[in-house]
């Protein structure tokens, strides 16, 4: 991750938690991510990852590419997948729709803690195979096919075989 992203992303942070009315500890508590690891991120000092930023948005109550300054091309992982940031596009409704590349591993599998009340993701599947979905009840995809599911729990993203690549959009409401 360039420097300058890593100061987006701590500016962007800094000012959600402001805007919530939390300190640093609140914010470090409620997302399980130590304080000083926190103040490194909101001075641009460190590199996220993915789960720490997912951490984040969900105690701040933001989607995940407000974090990442809705910057198109910012890049964030976590050990087996990362997601480019795509497109990020706002309806009259106050809906957020985020558009990410996620790129899997081979044999990699990662968890997610449920995002907000409603939000929804999709995964369009461009390469390899996946089983993807609520932790409890995965689908299995592969190229060409598509899952949604409600990410307001537990989901995984699992590269079953080898790597694999798709789109995924993430659909957060008001």
């Amino acid at each position: 991750m360039d420097e300058s992203l890593s100061a987006e992303i701590g500016a962007q942070v800094r000012a959600a938690r402001a805007a919530r009315g939390l300190s640093l500890s609140r914010l470090a508590a409620v997302a399980g991510v130590g304080k000083g690891s926190l103040s490194e991120l909101e001075a641009g000092r460190r590199n996220p990852t993915l789960a720490t930023l997912y951490a984040l948005a969900n105690a701040l109550e933001v989607p995940l590419a407000r974090l990442l300054a809705e910057r198109p091309g910012a890049e964030v992982g976590s050990p087996g997948i990362t997601a480019r940031l795509l497109e990020t596009l706002h309806r009259e409704d106050g809906t957020t729709i985020e558009v990410y590349v996620l790129t899997l591993t081979a044999g990699s599998r990662h968890l997610s803690p449920g995002h907000g009340t409603g939000v929804t993701e999709h995964l369009y599947l461009t390469d390899g195979r996946v089983a993807v979905g609520p932790a409890d009840a995965p689908r299995q995809l592969g190229v060409g096919e598509a899952h949604t599911w409600t990410a307001d729990a537990d989901h995984g993203y699992e590269a079953v075989g080898g790597p694999a690549r798709g789109i995924l959009t993430i659909t957060t409401p008001p």
